[in-house]
């Protein structure tokens, strides 16, 4: 179009205030408002006023044909983080209803218009009176519903109640103005005729078309023209704005505002349409080569939520009430930017991207970088489903620098494996690669280039491999159907796979096959009325197509149109894809029933799936969830306002019909979701080899169940997933839940908890089927049989070392427990399900930590502090507590004293005749020393008859058990139980005989002096002293100290029996003496039991019919002369002994030693000649140490 003559100012009146005011806030709403331009010295246009606060690099973005000035110098929105600058040039900024201006790109939703204009005001109408009206127009709440109205909105008095602001101006109110109640339908009115030419203009017209051309239009007229030239979606303004990722619904999924278009001149290629094999004329790809040059941008802000983005700022300071508030700032001049004719693209600061990334790997696992470099994938998946070639740029570089990642080199030269959240980011990174090498609309060429560079990278030693450090041969991306069944065990043998090698074998995948195109252009594609041969297999019996692909490689087809910007092809592949697996399923029904039989005889099945689907690097299922719940989404737009509040809120979905040429279809994409997803986590699937893969499959299948609980569950639903789990359970080889499965199948434990809790209120008999169903762990079971499995209560425990190649066998053994924890909660007061229940455990779970663990579990919930005791779960308790004695009665188990005791208080709830049970029983529960100390004592104490009540023959009858196994575990292990036997038998006399007479049977055979000492001790406790002398002389003959023991712990024993033994009379004392003087050796516990026998009479005890002396004992006479000549020899035996290595630090404490045994010397009439003689024959010998002799001289002479 020719450039029409231009006017003057005041005939066009484009410098009001008020619609200075407009478009100071709208834009701010621009994406690139806060951007700025490569093109910095542009000269201005004549006529136009420059910008108040423009400086020669501030040239920013406004709406089409509209030039916006510098930012408010006070922008505290953050450092600068935006990656993009956009130079908006040719066809720039013409948006439509919130459509970008380039064909091709996806329709957003529509927001509804502003209210009808006021009347018509002169043109010097006050600039407080204009902006009111903009104002309100700014602040227009988004709509109720998204749906899309034609010529009828929401009428706006039925936005306000009867005298507000809002109504009074006839205006939209501000935010939380309606007066609607919930569920009531707001008044329809027709469009406005100036709206509807407005909108057109809107989208066909730049606005500097438009004031170039007509000379005079009228404000109200220019307001709506603008009004309708901005985008109306959040997400496109913050798309340019920042390295952040404000997503939306789904990771990584949600639209935002597009860059640079693949082709300006025209639509983009339908999928699969053949790329031209050169660039197109006139197209601007940002990103394609260097040379478009790099510009620094201005985030909108790096904070949570959305109250720091610069329109909201702009928002803010009109609410002030002056429009100087929002221009004194620096606001954008709607006049300032680039021409409309100038070249349209966005420019990627490619350099701030490698700084970002390289900073972001730097920090290792700091949690915070691995956020922001998800968030920069999401931001690019954002980019690609707006179908802007910066995205794959982005990618690349940000590829780079991880393949630049110096940790790579160090993991590899000291064969550690990586970090599992590094490992996240590097299969994110592969699956992006995917995406793109599947785009739909690329260009060979662009291909073949990111062809090359992924081969370049996946050639790298430090490229990092698919499944961790384990290489793992899987089906080529290609292949329908694996090619070779039989795999060497040799992993050498196996081919390199790097986290790009299902990218590089995408470039045989093409988009050109006529029934591909068919299904994905049309939701009426049917069988045609007469079917070739050929034809038959690509539609099933309803008419509907299938798509006969490896189920992966048509997923990711799948995600690449989804993350391209193609939700309703998406949408199509994916229901041929679904219909496929259903008519798949339906075959390998037919197939198991012909095998049934013979499958059940033997026992074991093979496994049909090489690769599954849950935790595969591309996640097939994941993939179709997401687009089908996608389209079922309801709260869709509100994303910003929920950040803005920091909290999250549950997606809300609703049920949309499927577009299938089958008028009778009754089904929505909700039903499917449910149902892919139910088939894929019930797919039967060999555990992957490596830690990475196992954790991977785990964390994906929580994944999926998180997204699954999302779902409120209709009736629909409901009979989606009652079917469903029907056909897993008659699924047979196929399915993870049928009769008989794989040894080293995957355990559907995490699954089944999820299928029990969501059927239990519908269908209860199936859920109880399919939870029991699940309970087993095949890897542990098969392999248990070496052990005595006659009764399931002997289950021998399997080491989970012995299974090396299930590194996550803890995990999945805790989902066990938790899936049985699930059960046992809702069968409460259910005796037949609660038995059912006991034998699924007492079978599958061989772990006694987690069966104790269980145990406890239902003896809580059995009983509670505020209602009865559930006396049928208090007994499954039990026996769960006994089978967990019998496992851990012969290996070894921190907590066993901890499940001894609690069994014992589990029993005692139970009532007396538990107790009576397992101390009849102890031999097959307890060892002798826990069943006397802890399981009989804890019986018979005064605590459990008060808790009991028990009456005088239940106390007797508990009292005869707990004796007889006393005696029974004294016989077994005299040297832990006599103590304990007697203690237990005291009150019954033969009893007590018994249990002494087996005490001295094994004194003299494997019992310890301190053992006897401590049943001595608590015979004179007990007012046998005799009988304690006796096991007290028994035990000094198992004793031996040395000389230097003297402060060995039997030197009280030893004491204590010697005051025993003079206490009884000189006749024991005289028996025991003999027996010290051979044990002990050491000087001085000799002459302390020496110096105690000499200061009182010996026969102090009062034993009946004996009478004591009265006389001090004589050192010269027997027997204890013959203890004095002892601790003589004692005294100079030690001497000798330490004069041999004494240093002269320890000269001090030799001669008080010598102090002490002089002492003793001196006891008999001659011993001061006798320790004379003594320190001469030390003088003598020991001369050479002379200090020490001088010191023996000064104290002794």
């Amino acid at each position: 179009m020719p450039d029409a003559p231009r006017s003057s100012a005041a005939g066009r009146q484009p410098r009001t205030s008020a619609r200075r005011a407009f478009w100071s806030v709208c834009a701010w709403n621009a994406p690139g408002a806060r951007a700025r331009s490569r093109a910095s010295s542009r000269p201005r246009r004549p006529g136009r006023r420059a910008p108040p606060l423009a400086g020669p690099q501030d040239n920013r973005v406004g709406p089409r044909g509209a030039r916006p000035g510098p930012a408010p110098a006070s922008h505290s929105g953050g450092q600068a983080r935006g990656f993009v600058c956009p130079a908006p040039r040719r066809r720039c900024w013409a948006l439509a209803r919130g459509a970008w201006p380039w064909s091709g790109s996806p329709q957003q939703p529509e927001l509804p218009p502003p209210p009808p204009l006021p009347p018509p005001q002169s043109v010097s109408q006050s600039p407080a009176m204009a902006e009111g009206g903009e104002r309100e127009e700014l602040l227009s709440p988004p709509p109720v519903s998204p749906a899309k109205r034609l010529c009828s909105w929401p009428s706006p008095q039925a936005r306000h109640r009867r005298g507000s602001p809002g109504a009074a101006s006839g205006g939209v109110g501000g935010v939380g103005s309606s007066c609607l109640a919930p569920g009531a339908r707001p008044h329809l009115q027709p469009e406005s005729l100036l709206d509807c030419a407005a909108k057109t203009v809107a989208e066909k017209w730049a606005y500097e078309r438009v004031e170039e051309r007509f000379e005079r239009i009228p404000e109200p007229v220019q307001r709506r023209i603008v009004y309708w030239s901005f985008p109306r979606n959040e997400r496109e303004i913050c798309m340019y704005s920042s390295f952040q990722y404000r997503g939306g619904p789904g990771a990584g999924a949600a639209g935002g505002a597009t860059g640079a278009s693949p082709a300006e001149e025209g639509p983009p290629p339908p999928p699969g349409a053949a790329a031209p094999a050169g660039p197109a004329p006139g197209a601007a790809s940002a990103g394609a080569s260097p040379g478009l040059g790099t510009g620094t941008g201005v985030a909108g802000g790096g904070g949570s939520g959305g109250e720091g983005l610069p329109f909201r700022r702009g928002i803010r300071l009109l609410d002030s009430g002056s429009v100087e508030n929002v221009l004194q700032v620096g606001a954008p001049d709607p006049t300032a930017g680039a021409s409309i004719d100038d070249e349209n693209c966005w420019h990627l600061d490619e350099e701030q991207v490698k700084e970002q990334v390289k900073l972001f790997l730097s920090q290792g696992g700091y949690y915070g970088s691995g956020k922001q470099l998800n968030s920069m994938f999401a931001k690019v998946r954002e980019m690609l489903r707006m179908r802007d070639s910066n995205g794959a740029r982005m990618l690349t570089l940000i590829t780079e620098q991880f393949m630049a990642d110096p940790r790579l080199t160090l993991w590899r030269q000291q064969g550690t494996s990586m970090t599992d959240k590094c490992r996240q980011l590097w299969d994110e990174l592969g699956a992006l690669w995917v995406c793109i090498i599947l785009n739909p609309h690329c260009k060979l060429e662009e291909k073949s280039c990111w062809l090359q560079q992924l081969q370049k990278w996946s050639d790298l030693d430090v490229c990092p491999l698919e499944d961790g450090n384990y290489g793992h041969e899987l089906p080529n991306i290609t292949n329908a159907l694996p090619q070779n069944v039989n795999h060497s065990p040799d992993s050498l043998s196996r081919p390199r796979r790097t986290v790009f090698t299902r990218a590089i074998e995408g470039r045989e995948l093409h988009w050109q096959d006529s029934h591909l195109q068919r299904i994905i252009s049309s939701d009426i594609y049917t069988a045609p009325a007469c079917q070739r041969e050929s034809e038959r297999l690509l539609f099933n019996s309803h008419g509907q197509p299938l798509w006969l692909e490896h189920v992966p490689t048509a997923c990711a087809r799948v995600d690449a149109l989804r993350s391209h910007g193609y939700p309703k092809e998406a949408l199509r592949l994916t229901v041929a894809i679904i219909n496929t697996l259903r008519l798949q399923q339906q075959r390998q029904l037919e197939i198991y029933k012909h095998q049934k039989k013979e499958l059940l005889q033997r026992g074991t099945t093979t496994i049909t799936n090489l690769e599954g689907w849950v935790g595969h690097p591309l996640d097939p299922i994941g993939c179709l969830f997401l687009t089908l719940t996608e389209a079922c989404r309801l709260n869709d737009d509100g994303y910003m306002e929920v950040s803005d509040m920091n909290e999250s809120r549950l997606p809300v979905y609703q049920h949309v019909p499927v577009a299938t040429g089958c008028p009778n279809s009754s089904e929505s994409y909700l039903s499917l979701a449910l149902e892919v997803a139910l088939m894929g986590m019930g797919q039967q699937r060999v555990m992957p080899e490596g830690l990475y893969a196992q954790d991977k499959v785990c964390r994906n299948e929580e994944q999926l169940l998180s997204q699954l609980q999302e779902l409120q569950l209709d009736d629909e639903l409901v009979q989606t997933l009652r079917k469903q789990c029907i056909l897993l359970l008659e699924g047979g080889p196929f399915s993870g839940l049928g009769e008989v499965i794989h040894r080293e199948s995957v355990p559907m434990h995490t699954f089944a908890k999820y299928l029990f809790s969501a059927l239990l209120p519908h269908d209860p008999d199936l859920s109880y089927k399919l939870a029991l169903r699940a309970m087993r762990l095949p890897v542990l079971e098969n392999s248990a049989s070496a052990g005595d499995t006659s009764h399931p209560h002997h289950m021998v425990s399997v080491v989970p070392s012995r299974y090396p190649r299930w590194f996550t066998l803890g995990h999945l053994e805790s989902q066990q427990c938790e899936l049985a924890s699930t059960m046992l909660t809702a069968a409460k007061g259910d005796t037949l399900r609660l038995r059912t229940i006991l034998e699924a455990i007492q079978k599958h779970i061989h772990s006694s930590s987690l069966i104790f663990k269980l145990a406890q579990d239902a003896f809580k919930i059995a009983t509670p502090t505020d209602s009865g005791t559930d006396s049928t779960l208090l007994n499954v308790a039990l026996e769960l507590g006994l089978q967990v004695m019998r496992m851990t009665l012969s290996t070894l188990n921190w907590r066993r004293r901890e499940m001894v005791r609690w069994l014992v208080t589990c029993a005692t709830e139970v009532g007396v005749r538990a107790l009576v049970s397992i101390l009849q029983s102890w031999y097959t529960l307890f060892t002798p020393t826990e069943a006397t100390s802890i399981v009989a004592a804890t019986a018979v104490s005064h605590t459990t008859i008060l808790r009991l009540s028990l009456d005088y023959p239940q106390r007797e009858e508990l009292a005869s058990c707990a004796r007889t196994l006393a005696l029974q575990c004294a016989m077994k292990d005299p040297q832990s139980c006599a103590l304990s036997a007697l203690t237990l038998c005291e009150k019954d006399h033969i009893a007590f005989e018994a249990a002494y007479q087996i005490a001295i049977d094994a004194a003299a055979g494997g019992m310890t002096h301190s053992q006897l000492f401590t049943i001595a001790r608590y015979m004179e406790l007990r007012g046998y002293p005799l009988r304690a002398f006796k096991l007290a002389s028994l035990a000094m003959s198992h004793l031996n100290l040395a000389y230097n023991q003297d402060t060995h712990p039997a030197i009280n024993d030893v004491l204590w029996a010697c005051a025993l033994s003079h206490s009884l009379g000189k006749n024991e004392l005289a028996a025991l003496i003999p027996l010290v003087v051979k044990s002990v050796h050491c000087a001085t516990v000799l002459s302390d039991i020496l110096r105690r026998c000499t200061v009182t009479a010996p026969g102090l005890a009062g034993i009946p019919g004996r009478r004591s002396s009265g006389k001090l004992m004589s050192t010269d006479k027997a027997p204890l002369r013959q203890l004095l000549d002892a601790t003589i020899n004692a005294y100079i035996n030690t001497t000798h002994s330490r004069l041999t290595h004494i240093s002269p630090r320890h000269y001090g404490e030799f001669i008080e030693f010598l102090s002490k045994a002089r002492e003793t010397f001196l006891l008999p009439q001659d011993g001061h000649l006798q320790f004379a003689q003594f320190i001469d024959n030390l003088k003598q010998i020991y001369k050479g140490k002379k200090k020490l002799m001088l010191l023996v001289r000064e104290r002794f002479g």
